[in-house]
This record gives structure tokens, C-alpha cells and sequence, in this order.
């Protein structure tokens, strides 16, 4: 894993968070964008060289909608940018990390994404990510 590429946020009403967040980095967000596979708007925040992804169900079936129905709003996964995303799968099964999508679907912010289940992560969604080229 070469860095932490994104902290994800679940949030109720998006453009309510999308003020919150560009009062408190003092900018807009770069890019909103829907990801239809998993029932979620996105919105994006750089700060620095860190980036902020706030989400926002689009179904009450959604994952973000079944995360927010039973902890509420707050940080919802951290993603790890890697180079082969295949291979991590891959490492991380070995070492016996539990993998949520054996095969990588595409996220957003021209990702492929795979996610590592909270109860073989100490409690917290991993996400890794490697950049569609």
C-alpha cells in the first residue's frame, strides 16, 4: 500500500456537507460524481495532499444508507492507493484478510476499488484503490 489516497465520509445530505467541508478547507469540491453499482453520490475535497470523499446514499438499500441507519454520520472507510490491485487481493487473502469483492469494480474518481471486511481490519473498512490508467 503506497499511501492513505482518500478518507471516506457518510453523510445525510450532500450539498449541506459540501458547505460544511468548503467552509472548513476554505474551497469548493473538485468533482461530484454518482456510482450507480453501489447506491452513492460522492464528493471530493483536496486539502493539501490529502483528499476527503464525502458520500451520500442514493437508495435505502445502499451501503452509506445501512451505515448511517446504524452508526450515524461520520467516517465511514479509509482507502490505500496501490499499484496492483490484483496482487493486493491477492497478498491480503493470504495474510487472512477478509476481502468483501474478490474482482475489483470500478468507484469512483477513476478507480478501481476493492473493500476488506471491518472485522479482519480492527473495525474499519479498508478500501484500496488503484488509478484506472
Amino acid at each position: 500500500m503506497n499511501k492513505i489516497e482518500h478518507i471516506g465520509i457518510a453523510v445525510k445530505d450532500l450539498e449541506k456537507s459540501n458547505k460544511v467541508f468548503a467552509s472548513l478547507f476554505g474551497e469548493e469540491h473538485y468533482k461530484v460524481e454518482e456510482v450507480l453499482s453501489e447506491g452513492v453520490k460522492t464528493s471530493f475535497f483536496k486539502t493539501g495532499p490529502n483528499k476527503i470523499e464525502l458520500l451520500e446514499a442514493t437508495n435505502p438499500e445502499s451501503p452509506i444508507a445501512k451505515f448511517i441507519a446504524k452508526k450515524g454520520e461520520g467516517i465511514h472507510h479509509i482507502a490505500f492507493a496501490v499499484d496492483d490491485i490484483l496482487s493486493e487481493i491477492k497478498r491480503l487473502k493470504e495474510e487472512g484478510f477478509i476481502v468483501l469483492n474478490e474482482e475489483p469494480k470500478k468507484g469512483a474518481d477513476n478507480k478501481l476499488v476493492a473493500f476488506l471486511h471491518p472485522k479482519s481490519t480492527n473495525g474499519v473498512l479498508i478500501e484500496l484503490c488503484q488509478e484506472i490508467k
